[in-house]
């Protein structure tokens, strides 16, 4: 929670306000579902494994181990099978398309007459133009860091869509003579505050000016929904739009449960296993060690008459001799991801390898010693 409030910078009690806990299997498939988008306001939706591979990499730069770095290249593998072996992502509404819906609902004028701001010319932002092209709208202004991306969208459009790009340090200025904004930006700080949105200029015929919000985290503070003269939509308002589509997003759920849990069981499984590198690190520092000595022991004897090219070859050839002993052992000793029945007989064959080579103690010692390392 720390973690969370330091990167964020959202005091520990608002966050506390939205936090719900999982433990181990169900913490690891709700993990694979937000990946694979079954979590999400719109089923399939492919913005959100995005977020899940930023995590990783926040994952990874932090240093947060291997068990948890795993977990995330695991979610984001299975949010890319449930996509390729399903249909979860064709013909859903996307949050881009529902959000048009939901402004078109809201906007008392025509979408040809309306002044339309969309900011962000990323993947959302550009399906955010289409289905306002798809609606009806000829005439929009775009606002992004560069004019590369909104060019490019420009020359996808059909000819008759004016799409006029202008540059985000004038944010306020193109604010002040749109009636709808769309913000779909990465921002980390939002965009529009209730002290920049007040001293706007009214839109025309004195209704609110719309603005429809679906980035993450939000674009549009909280504080603009406040005025009178503003009326603020996020994702959270794009469930009356999506409703309709209750009985198809639960279909297709279905379809996608069965990998989840697969992906699930072979993620449990393997986390599983770790616990069995101790027992097959102690059981080759032992026989390392029972190697060395007969060694030492016959160099010892035999060492005035043995030259060094002897002792190498003694050395290689008893090496060999204890890798093909504990080939055997070994194989039995790693799990190989195929079911929770060859896990369990991982485990078992952990549980007799360290009673029949009485590791139990040395793993123990080796416990207490890492315990005192960390005081």
């Amino acid at each position: 929670m720390l973690f969370l409030c330091q990167r964020s910078g959202i005091p520990v009690s608002d966050i506390c306000q939205h936090r719900f806990l999982l433990y181990n299997k169900d913490a690891t498939q709700h993990l694979f579902q937000v990946s694979a988008g079954l979590e999400s306001l719109v089923i399939g939706e492919n913005q959100i494994q995005s977020q899940v591979r930023k995590a990783e990499q926040v994952v990874k730069q932090e240093g947060f181990g291997r068990i948890i770095s795993t977990l995330f290249e695991k979610a984001n593998k299975a949010g890319k099978r449930v996509r390729a072996q399903t249909n979860i992502a064709s013909g859903a509404v996307s949050v881009s398309s529902a959000a048009v819906e939901l402004a078109l609902t809201k906007l008392p004028g025509s979408v040809s007459s309306a002044m339309m701001l969309v900011i962000g010319a990323g993947e959302m932002g550009k399906r955010i133009i289409e289905h306002l092209v798809a609606k009806g709208c000829t005439k929009m202004v775009v606002m992004n860091r560069s004019e590369d991306k909104v060019a490019a969208i420009r020359k996808e459009m059909q000819s008759g869509v004016e799409i006029i790009y202008k540059p985000l340090d004038e944010i306020l200025a193109c604010a002040a003579e749109a009636n709808v904004i769309f913000t779909s930006t990465s921002s980390e700080t939002p965009l529009f505050l209730k002290e920049h949105v007040e001293i706007l200029p009214p839109c025309p015929a004195d209704y609110a000016r719309l603005f429809v919000d679906i980035s993450v985290p939000r674009n549009v503070g909280s504080c603009v929904a406040e005025l009178d003269s503003a009326r603020v939509y996020n994702v959270d308002d794009l469930k009356e739009v999506v409703a309709a589509n209750k009985e198809d997003r639960a279909r297709k759920s279905m379809e996608a449960l069965p990998i989840i849990r697969e992906e699930t069981i072979e993620f449990e499984g393997w986390r599983d296993s770790l616990q069995t590198f101790p027992t097959i690190r102690k059981l080759r520092s032992k026989t390392e060690r029972i190697r060395a000595e007969c060694v030492e022991k016959l160099i010892s004897k035999h060492g005035n008459g043995m030259d060094k090219k002897t002792r190498e070859a003694v050395e290689k050839q008893t090496r060999i001799i204890v890798n093909n002993i504990l080939d055997y052992p070994m194989k039995h000793l790693r799990y190989d991801g195929t079911g929770s029945s060859k896990l369990r007989e991982t485990l078992e064959n952990m549980q007799a390898v360290n009673r029949i080579y009485e590791l139990d103690g040395e793993l123990l010692e080796e416990k207490i010693r890492e315990k005192k390392d960390k005081k």
